[in-house]
């Protein structure tokens, strides 16, 4: 199933999602901030199937095209340089690589597998679990994982300026039952450090907030994003800051991956892993025991394990439930409890994440 097509702001074409990345991208760009390591690095990524499978010594064969453009390829150079070179199975690379199978229709599979859009109460702001408000702060990754359940979200729908928040977070100090805020997207850390202190501290002013929540896989995938300053802007208000990071295998979690969450830690911020459990990339208690291991010696908590979202082009990657509660029995017995993640399911319309063990 191809990605829905969406405009472009003022334009009366459809937009392709190449396009729609590439706006969204541009858009994240100020000259001011063009100096910036991070956003160098992210210059640098690698945007087509092509150059990642040439940049690793593969056949150009192995990659599709035609899957990239309905969801374009974005591969930073730090995360390249984990990966195996020659090896067309490396875990990394599987991750991000389009491949024919995302182009087969699957029944079930479907555009939004959690119900986004149905808990979508004001443009930006998703209302799903008791006592929580998620704010879709931008639609543009570092890194595009094959598997991401957002991948037709609506992202051109949303707010753009800190203005064009003013209604969500209107909302938001409206209902006194909220105590956490959860900055998601995309990713919130593609904001320069100036646009998420501003959205940090409009949410900070709301009394009845008391923690902010960042769901970001840039310090896995663009380690570079976390610098001092970041760790200010987030850390800077009243609020407690919980940062958690999405890392599904341990060869991601080395060099300068591992010496970001180290600053992160190490500046007091909790911070905890999900994954997600991916058919021929993490599917092993072997790999599964060695990331939490990881994790934990980071000082990284492991959270979630994911069953996968059944997000369109995405039915390659899942394991069977039963398989992972089989896994999750062999971490039992390898690790201690606080290393074992809990193995999850997000069902629409369920009050909170389905245990599934």
């Amino acid at each position: 199933m191809s990605a829905t097509p969406q405009m472009l702001p003022n334009s009366k074409q459809t937009a392709t999602p190449m396009e729609i990345s590439n706006s969204a991208l541009l858009e994240g760009y100020r000259p001011e901030n063009h100096g910036s390591a991070w956003q160098q690095d992210l210059k640098q990524a690698i945007r087509t199937p092509g150059e990642l499978c040439e940049r690793l010594g593969l056949d150009p064969e192995v990659g599709n095209h035609a899957a990239s453009e309905q969801f374009p390829v974005v591969v930073p150079e730090s995360f390249l340089k984990r990966m195996k070179f020659g090896d067309p199975g490396d875990p990394l690379l599987r991750q991000v690589l389009p491949v024919v199978e995302e182009n087969v229709s699957v029944p079930e599979f479907v555009g939004d597998p959690v119900g986004d859009l149905s808990a979508r109460t004001e443009k930006g702001l998703l209302q799903k679990y008791r006592g929580r408000a998620l704010l879709i702060v931008n639609g543009v990754c570092a890194i595009h994982c094959r598997y991401c359940f957002r991948r037709e979200y609506p992202y051109l729908e949303e707010p753009k300026s800190l203005e064009d928040w003013q209604p969500a977070l209107d909302a938001v100090a409206a209902d006194h039952s909220l105590s956490e805020v959860i900055l998601s997207g995309g990713d919130p850390l593609m904001m320069t450090d100036a646009r998420l202190a501003q959205l940090i501290g409009r949410i900070a002013e709301i009394n009845h907030i008391q923690r902010i929540r960042i769901h970001s896989r840039l310090p896995i995938v663009l380690p570079s994003r976390v610098d001092q300053p970041l760790i200010d802007v987030i850390s800077g208000t009243r609020l407690q800051t919980v940062f958690v990071v999405h890392a599904n295998h341990p060869a991601e979690l080395v060099n300068d991956c591992a010496d970001a969450l180290r600053r992160l830690v190490q500046s007091g911020i909790p911070t905890l892993n999900q994954a997600v459990l991916l058919r021929g990339i993490n599917d092993s208690v072997e790999s599964l025991e060695l990331l939490c291991k990881r994790c934990v010696n980071l000082g990284v908590m492991p959270y979630y394990l994911h069953q996968l979202d059944r997000v369109s082009g995405a039915a390659h990657f899942e394991v069977p439930v039963e398989q992972g509660q089989r896994l999750i029995e062999q971490l039992r017995e390898r690790l201690p409890g606080y290393a074992v993640p809990k193995y999850v399911q997000e069902i629409v319309g369920e009050p909170s994440k389905t245990p599934l063990l």
